[in-house]
């Protein structure tokens, strides 16, 4: 039986989500949940989600749990605050725990009570998002549909948590900049020794790392789309060829 769609209420009253259903009133086989960058909120990513109007998939943007200090605005994934000294930018790799037990609930809920299998759900990231995502993916016990990180290694904590016999089988695609990224060879290493399945863009007509601007930039992202999501409904009409 396919999921119903999710709801807010579903969840935890202390997460902050909004749901976008798929288009066309389609019945959701397909959950993609949406986690901004550092400093965000889950307003872009709900706009991200429309756009994007995957076949048969629901989407939830997830706002992440912590305010910035200092009234700087946005929200973090961490679970501190550390500023580089040199350049006074915030670190990305600061714990991913707190994130890591509220994906991990709402994972259980969309298998449990909605009715989703693992394999149904995937991940999309940005920055400080896209290692939260890794990290859940990485955690979680059972092989989820994927994950799409853009500019968000492998956070420290799971990269040096030790070697297992078996590779996670969760796919994996990771995009970056050409040179001012954080997807550097060390980070395509450390995720290649954790996940079986990593697919690694890079992007080099754009510099550093961050969202995508055009047809081009947003088309590894949609392929891997097409591959791991599931349909029972076929082609819909209307639908973009990406090939």
């Amino acid at each position: 039986m396919p999921g119903h769609l999710p709801i807010p209420s579903d969840f935890s009253s202390h997460v902050n989500l909004i749901v976008t259903p798929p288009p066309q009133s389609q019945a959701p086989v397909n959950v993609l949940i949406l986690l901004h960058g550092l400093g965000d909120t889950n307003a872009s990513f709900t706009n991200l989600g429309k756009q994007l109007a995957l076949p048969e998939t629901a989407c939830i943007s997830l706002q992440a749990p912590t305010p910035l200090p200092f009234d700087l605005g946005g929200f973090h994934w961490g679970d501190d605050i550390i500023f580089d000294q040199e350049t006074g930018h915030m670190d990305f790799d600061t714990g991913f725990s707190k994130i890591t037990g509220i994906l991990t609930s709402m994972l259980r809920t969309l298998v449990d009570n909605c009715g989703y299998q693992p394999r149904e759900i995937m991940l999309f990231g940005f920055g400080q998002g896209g290692m939260a995502a890794l990290t859940i993916a990485a955690s979680f016990d059972a092989e989820l549909g994927g994950v799409v990180s853009i500019g968000g290694p492998l956070p420290s904590s799971i990269a040096s948590s030790g070697t297992s016999s078996s590779k996670n089988r969760t796919p994996v695609l990771i995009l970056g900049g050409s040179s001012r990224t954080l997807v550097t060879s060390d980070a395509i290493s450390k995720l290649g020794a954790k996940f079986q399945f990593v697919d690694y863009k890079k992007w080099p007509n754009k510099v550093a790392d961050g969202m995508p601007r055009n047809r081009d930039e947003m088309l590894p992202i949609m392929q891997f789309f097409s591959r791991r999501l599931r349909s029972r409904a076929g082609v819909p009409e209307g639908s973009i060829e990406i090939g």
